[in-house]
């Protein structure tokens, strides 16, 4: 037996343990839902902070990470910040996250997963597959980017959809005698879960704060960023500052968006032939093809005399 090493192999045992125990406490410590203490940030930040941590896992996990490379993308992606925020509030995440601290999560999800790209393509084709993961890590990052906004426009599309059905309860309830917020907040409940009962209930959540109509209203205007929606939202708030019968305005509204409704079934039923042009006249190219090709390879080679 070889002495000499007991004491390198000890050392080494210990640094391990040691490293494997600083790793458990970092980990435990980081998945406590514990909200941080108020000191030296605002009030705001830190009540922000603290629901995210409660509700997003990975952030609770790497939030001196995130935050780090929030300060980064501020510099990089100040540009498309606004509209990412935007964004990310259209397709009803929460509303604690701010758009700079969205992106490096983003971001460190795709570094995590770097190392699994270079391990499965360094396997498969050797020493280029470095480069292939650096390159499936970028596109990871931006397909996850990408994902922000089509979550946001499927989610306007189903707000659209049950939009008319919303306006129709609202103008029964109120010429049944209910006030708006009222009215309201039946609607909310009658439609809970789905994406129209979660925006107007912010509306009411924001209107409970103290906001006023207009704002409360206007929030949602600017949040979702659509044209049918930012008629019905000026038509409310024109019928406040001019005294008219709101229940008219939601009855006309709802049948408003009917009508669009209709008009772009019709434009997609439109669209469908025009889309199957290309594909038909593939499959009759090579129905010709299948049915003329025997014909044709019998006549060349009679031709040559085969």
């Amino acid at each position: 037996m070889d002495f000499s090493t007991e004491p390198i192999g000890l050392a080494a045992c210990l640094v391990m343990g040691g490293a494997v125990t600083i790793f458990i406490v970092w980990l435990l410590r980081s998945l406590a839902t514990d909200d941080l203490e108020q000191d030296d940030e605002w009030r705001y930040d830190v009540s922000r902070i603290n629901g995210l941590r409660r509700s997003d896992p990975v952030f609770r996990l790497f939030q001196p990470l995130i935050q780090t490379a929030a300060r980064f993308n501020r510099n990089v992606f100040g540009g498309e910040l606004p509209e990412l925020g935007r964004q990310i509030q259209a397709a009803g995440m929460s509303r604690y996250w701010l758009a700079e601290e969205y992106l490096g999560k983003l971001e460190l999800i795709s570094i995590l997963l770097l190392p699994v790209y270079a391990l499965s393509f360094v396997a498969t084709i050797g020493g280029m597959g470095v480069l292939t993961a650096f390159i499936a890590s970028g596109m990871t990052f931006w397909v996850m980017k990408r994902q922000i906004k089509r979550r946001a426009e499927r989610r306007l599309i189903l707000i659209k959809r049950r939009m008319p059905y919303l306006l129709d309860l609202l103008t029964l309830l109120m010429e049944a005698g209910s006030s708006f917020i009222h009215a309201l907040q039946q609607a909310v409940h009658e439609f809970a879960r789905q994406p129209v009962a979660e925006e107007f209930g912010r509306v009411l959540a924001d209107m409970n704060m103290g906001k006023a109509r207009s704002e409360a209203f206007d929030s949602i205007r600017r949040r979702l960023d659509d044209d049918e929606i930012n008629s019905i939202i000026a038509a409310i708030l024109q019928s406040e500052e001019l005294g008219t019968p709101i229940t008219s305005i939601f009855r006309t509204q709802a049948e408003v968006l009917r009508v669009k409704r209709s008009q772009r079934a019709e434009k997609i039923a439109g669209e469908a032939g025009v889309n199957m042009l290309l594909p038909g006249v593939l499959v009759m190219a090579s129905t010709v093809l299948l049915i003329l090709g025997p014909f044709v390879l019998n006549y060349v080679v009679l031709g040559m005399g085969l």
